[in-house]
């Protein structure tokens, strides 16, 4: 196969294939609600638009020295779209879409597929999976801002992107940016010719101790924040952690105003994300099986993750349109202890500001890029001892602020799915889009039966806030 067909996996994107395990696949899924769509108008917007980023015509091979993309050589769209025309109470769209959660997305193809329900009550449901070393949520929501515009009548302008796998390109501007974070020493080189050596020499020792400074002060911030992250507690035994049995269950909640969590969010002083999180919360402390001596002690951790695209230097930025993963981890301490919504509110806005400082981000996703680099007898004790320090995945997925057409119909609704690496069961997504927000969660079926009583739990933690109803 030439060059131009098959080409490595950058690191952050092969990683998601190393943390794969049967009980806990790592696949992303995508839920819109689109009235009126039907077959043939999204299979032309598949094959017209969509696999106009390459990638999507790959599918990852492992053979050495790691994970390749291989060019699809029998690609057909008509591979990657079911269609169920029955027509889907709400309730049985629900147990259809937990359902295709639990299929496995075959190997020998690109790892990714659409299903359409176009006969669902409240309109079409469009389902996509992908495998997580495509992309992660922000790439896709890219995707999907390209290629769903505000007006039926106007045609995605600016869309796809080739597939380069310039790998030695990324590794170089990686190292670069490495050895950045540490100063380079000066160069004390004697001086040439009649120059007279005192100043020379005063300017040396003066860089010279300039770098040292800056050494001791960037060294000794990275071994702190290191220091931190490895020191930081393990979640406490809860009837979150238990063993997985691989048959998960999803729900979605109603669409709630965005003006909701917004009011709160001024009246208390803090980040519409602080009041998101509370309800989370609020949600998970009923559900870990404690007493009240137990959970007064009780350390829980919500795995957020946190784009770093902002973060990195201007050589490993993506384009714009551009796949790939390009976020870390933060563990953020869920005050499950707090006996009011203001005081869990509040402990979470103290641990927000304080990890926004903090290089944990950058650290997690450079841990997790080197999973794949890791023998495959200890990469999963490894990813066990990194994600046990936290018993859910929160993910919070920024839509448009507008509606959006897909194919020139309305999408009413956005719904997003994050995997759960390791040993977590229990994964909860929030999404705001054109104004409103929904809650949706899946979970292992041993943590979580019916994840229906968990989303009223969030969405009655908002009735108990200050200006919250």
């Amino acid at each position: 196969m030439s060059q131009e067909q098959s080409h490595l996996l950058l690191p952050a994107d092969s990683a998601w294939l190393a943390l794969e395990r049967p009980d806990n696949p790592m696949t992303i899924t995508v839920m819109l609600r689109v009235e009126g769509l039907t077959a043939p108008r999204l299979r032309a917007f598949l094959k017209d638009y969509w696999v106009a980023w390459e990638r999507f015509l790959h599918r990852p091979v492992e053979r050495m020295p790691g994970w390749w993309w291989e060019r699809d050589p029998g690609f057909d769209v008509r591979h990657h779209l079911d269609v169920a025309i029955d027509r889907f109470t709400r309730d049985e769209l629900q147990d259809w879409v937990s359902a295709r959660l639990n299929q496995p997305l075959p190997l020998f193809r690109p790892m990714w597929k659409f299903w359409l329900a176009p006969n669902a009550e409240g309109g079409a449901a469009v389902l996509l999976r992908m495998h997580h070393c495509y992309a992660d949520g922000l790439s896709l929501m890219s995707i999907f801002d390209r290629l769903c515009p505000p007006s039926p009548r106007q045609p995605p302008a600016i869309y796809g992107a080739p597939e380069n796998g310039d790998f030695a390109r990324w590794t170089g501007a990686a190292q670069s940016w490495l050895e950045r974070l540490v100063p380079t020493p000066v160069d004390q080189t004697a001086p040439a010719g009649d120059e007279d050596p005192a100043p020379q020499a005063s300017s040396s020792v003066e860089q010279a101790g300039q770098w040292l400074e800056q050494f001791a002060q960037r060294g000794l911030k990275l071994v702190n924040e290191v220091t931190d992250f490895l020191v930081e507690p393990e979640d406490s035994p809860s009837d979150l952690r238990r063993p997985l049995l691989g048959r998960r269950h999803c729900r979605w909640s109603e669409p709630v105003p965005l003006d909701r969590f917004r009011n709160i969010a001024n009246a208390t002083n803090v980040t519409i994300n602080d009041v998101l999180l509370g309800c989370v919360a609020a949600a998970v402390r009923p559900r870990l099986g404690l007493g009240a001596e137990d959970l007064e002690e009780a350390v829980l951790h919500a795995a957020v993750p946190v784009d770093i695209r902002h973060r990195l230097p201007e050589e490993l930025v993506p384009e714009p349109g551009e796949l790939g993963n390009y976020f870390g981890t933060v563990f953020v301490p869920l005050p499950v202890d707090g006996e009011s919504p203001l005081e869990r509110l509040y402990r979470i806005k103290q641990e927000t500001r304080r990890l926004k400082k903090s290089w944990q981000p950058g650290l997690a996703w450079g841990l997790t890029a080197s999973a794949s680099l890791i023998p495959e007898p200890l990469r999963h004790p490894v990813a066990d001892t990194f994600y046990r320090k936290a018993s859910a995945v929160v993910s919070n997925v920024p839509g448009t602020r507008e509606a959006r057409y897909l194919a020139g119909c309305p999408i009413t609704e956005q719904m997003f799915w994050v995997p759960q690496a390791g040993s977590i069961g229990l994964g909860v997504s929030i999404v705001s889009y054109a104004g409103q927000v929904q809650f949706g969660v899946v979970a292992d079926e041993s943590v979580m039966a019916d994840p229906s009583a968990f989303l009223d739990d969030c969405l009655l933690e908002l009735d108990r806030f200050p200006a919250g109803s």
